[in-house]
């Protein structure tokens, strides 16, 4: 029998700021459920939630305080159960963020593990003694500083690969594991139907605190799938930054019994020196191309890729990858039908639909993630740049960028709230569902025209074969083929003009064009077609 989870489409939802219908500047679950058949229109079949669960906020969510409930400003655990039964009247399952590498420092477990060395919850996380009066090691957390924190309390430092206030679990423990099990079950039982798993190649770790990518790591994941996930037969999409496609393989291969899928980043570091999100460089985009088609190469036969553009950590694709002043509907169709001609889960992050770009952040007193300020401080530090400039780097990769509100209609703040929006809402002519839902020619409904041809052509779905015909020049061909049926999808990632493809054949129908003529005689900027042949 097919596995659910080929073919998804999976929209990805940041609940504070989807929809807020309670007038307290934060989205709620309750905004969700009115949006549902929004979401059935765009045709996606699965929805995962950014975390709801209770948690302090110093990592807007991702620092847990209580694994089974959701957090007060969302709703409560029967809003979540009423989200559940009318996604599932309109076709939808519901997928959760599972964040099992950290929880908050104020979560009752790390509450009491810092009392005393002896608590029997001290073994829940990760406890060093000072070597030569300092830290265990060097190493620096993901959000700046060290990885180890000290406890006056009990005179020990403990890990935490991101923020001080997110104390890492100690996946050693079996305690631990059993914990994480019993809670996926919890969530599971009650009808979620799978998991995106935060940062989950980081569980496993050695002495000094680095991520190891070895046999404990897979024993831990199959662990969870033999125990709760396979049983329940729960999709898993893991967050795994910095894995090489044979990597992925080992921990999504069919037959390993430990992830569904895992996210790849590699062309989402493009335009980026080194990697590194506050030093931009034009984006190489043949090189662009060739990561897709390397994952997809790569993955194909024993694993499910994942594709994606955009999340709540990433700024807009427009904005990274697109051309906003001058092309902005032709960019950014472009972008997704290129992308989601492909083999694999097709994820799409809120507001990405509407092609949704980058809003502007005057200040820094704009900004609310912990990331951006640390990264201000960090590259403050340097002495090398203007107040202008660091500012000019923060617009360039701050998370906060993709986190703003959704602009529902034109008007005050967007449709998003009747209060104060928790951050800045951005409402531009044009960008709005309200507006886009009546442009036959806008981002919204090429989206819908798009996912519905992904769920009609069996070329397009998880039997379909990938082969990248050409990339050069800016323009890039590839086929999806199933028995006598094939797809070319035709791409022009340029603001010039170029000839088209004669490897396409002549009498290829275009089924789905981002330009209203849909000619084939000629590649326009930011050109995309789908041809069946």
């Amino acid at each position: 029998m097919k596995q659910w989870h080929k073919d998804s489409i999976v929209y990805q939802i940041y609940p504070k700021s989807y929809l807020d219908t309670n007038g307290d500047g934060i989205g709620d679950l309750r905004g969700i459920i009115r949006k549902i058949p929004y979401l059935q229109e765009l045709g996606v079949n699965a929805v995962w939630l950014s975390p709801c669960y209770p948690s302090p906020g110093d990592d807007n969510g991702y620092d847990i305080a209580d694994y089974r409930d959701i957090g007060p400003e969302y709703g409560t655990l029967d809003d979540f159960k009423e989200l559940l039964a009318v996604a599932e009247e309109h076709g939808i399952r519901v997928l959760m963020d599972l964040v099992v590498n950290h929880t908050s420092d104020e979560h009752y477990w790390f509450q009491e593990a810092r009392k005393s060395r002896d608590n029997p919850y001290r073994d829940y996380y990760i406890w060093r003694d000072p070597v030569d009066g300092h830290e265990p090691s060097e190493n620096k957390a993901a959000f700046g500083g060290s990885i180890w924190e000290w406890d006056e309390t009990t005179g020990q430092y403990y890990l935490h690969l991101f923020s001080k206030k997110q104390p890492d679990l100690n996946w050693e423990n079996p305690k631990v594991r059993q914990e994480i099990v019993d809670m996926i079950n919890y969530w599971l039982d009650m009808g979620v139907a799978g998991f995106r798993c935060d940062v989950i190649n980081n569980l496993a770790k050695n002495e000094d605190g680095d991520i190891l990518f070895g046999d404990r790591l897979h024993s831990y994941l199959h662990q969870l799938h033999t125990e709760a996930l396979g049983p329940h037969g729960a999709l898993t999409i893991g967050e795994t930054w910095g894995l090489t496609p044979t990597q992925a393989l080992a921990l999504t291969g069919e037959e390993r019994g430990e992830l569904t899928s895992s996210f790849q980043f590699e062309h989402l570091l493009l335009g980026r020196i080194g990697g590194d999100k506050w030093m931009p460089e034009p984006v190489d985009r043949t090189a662009f191309v060739d990561i897709l088609a390397k994952w997809e190469n790569g993955l194909a036969n024993d694993s499910y890729p994942v594709l994606v553009m955009e999340s709540h950590d990433q700024p807009r694709a427009l904005s990274r990858f697109g051309d906003r002043d001058k092309f902005p509907y032709e960019s950014a169709t472009m972008l997704a039908g290129m992308l989601y001609g492909m083999r694999g889960i097709a994820v799409i992050y809120q507001g990405q639909e509407l092609g949704l770009h980058d809003p502007t952040f005057a200040t820094l007193d704009e900004y609310r993630d912990i990331e951006t300020f640390n990264g201000y401080k960090e590259l403050k530090a340097t002495g090398k740049y203007s107040e202008e400039e660091i500012l000019a780097r923060l617009q360039f990769g701050s998370r906060d960028c993709g986190r703003t509100p959704i602009p529902w209609t034109t008007g005050k703040e967007g449709g998003f709230t009747s209060g104060t929006p928790w951050i800045k809402t951005q409402v531009d002519k044009g960008f709005t569902a309200e507006e886009q839902d009546k442009d036959p020619q806008s981002v919204l409904n090429f989206y819908r025209k798009m996912l519905a041809l992904r769920k009609a052509e069996a070329a397009l779905g998880d039997g379909g074969v990938f082969e990248l015909v050409m990339n050069k020049d800016h323009t890039s061909v590839y086929t999806r083929t199933c028995g006598d049926e094939v797809i070319y999808v035709v791409s022009r990632y340029d603001e010039t003009e170029a000839a088209f493809p004669a490897c396409v054949p002549a009498d290829a129908k275009v089924i789905l064009s981002n330009y209203e003529d849909g000619k084939t005689d000629v590649l326009r900027p930011y050109e995309v077609l789908w041809l069946k042949a």
